[in-house]
Order: structure tokens, then C-alpha cells, then sequence
């Protein structure tokens, strides 16, 4: 059953906020849980277009123009999509052997 900002707002997410001592002010609504939902469905390579409908936007448009400031730079996206094709994992890579496990020369 979908939950309705109306009901889950008063009824679970600021007796919660209230409840942890969290000042209940607009830095710490449920829109700053959708901007979140966004930030990290568009770190993780989702695409505008289905954000847009995740986020029941009817225009991918709006959503572009209200999260592009959250889109990975340009050049980052580059190196990523590059060492992905390359199989690298940076954090597991720490230069001591190939990645494929074959020593090079």
C-alpha cells in the first residue's frame, strides 16, 4: 500500500524527528529524503528520464533542471565508464599485480 505524504509525515516522520532531537525544520522534512533518494539513484548512473518517473515527475525536464547540480562531472563519468571497461576497481587495486593476476613486465 503507497504511503501519502499526508499520513507518514505527521503520523511517523516528525514524531520521529521530534523523538531523536533532531531540530523539526524544513533541513530535516521528508523532501530532504526525496532529494536524497535522487542524489543517490544519480551517483549510481541512473538515468534522468527514469528518475523523472521514479520521482513522478511528468516532465524528465524538471528533473534534469532541478538535479543536475547532482550529475558526476563529466570528466569523472570518463574515468569511471573507463575503468569499468578495464575491469579496475580502484579500492581493491593497490597496484601490487595486474588485475587480471598476470604479472607484467
Amino acid at each position: 500500500m503507497p504511503l501519502s505524504r499526508s499520513k507518514f509525515n505527521p503520523g511517523v516522520w516528525k514524531p520521529a524527528i521530534r523523538a531523536t532531537g533532531i531540530p523539526d525544520d524544513h533541513h530535516n522534512g521528508m523532501h530532504v529524503l526525496r532529494h536524497t533518494y535522487a542524489s543517490v539513484l544519480l551517483d549510481a548512473g541512473e538515468s534522468i528520464k527514469a528518475l523523472s518517473t521514479y520521482l513522478g515527475h511528468a516532465d524528465p525536464g524538471f528533473t534534469l533542471r532541478t538535479y543536475t547540480h547532482l550529475l558526476p562531472a563529466r570528466e569523472d563519468r570518463k574515468r569511471r565508464a573507463i575503468d569499468t571497461a578495464f575491469g579496475e576497481d580502484q579500492a581493491a587495486n593497490d597496484g601490487s599485480e595486474a588485475i587480471d593476476g598476470l604479472e607484467t613486465a
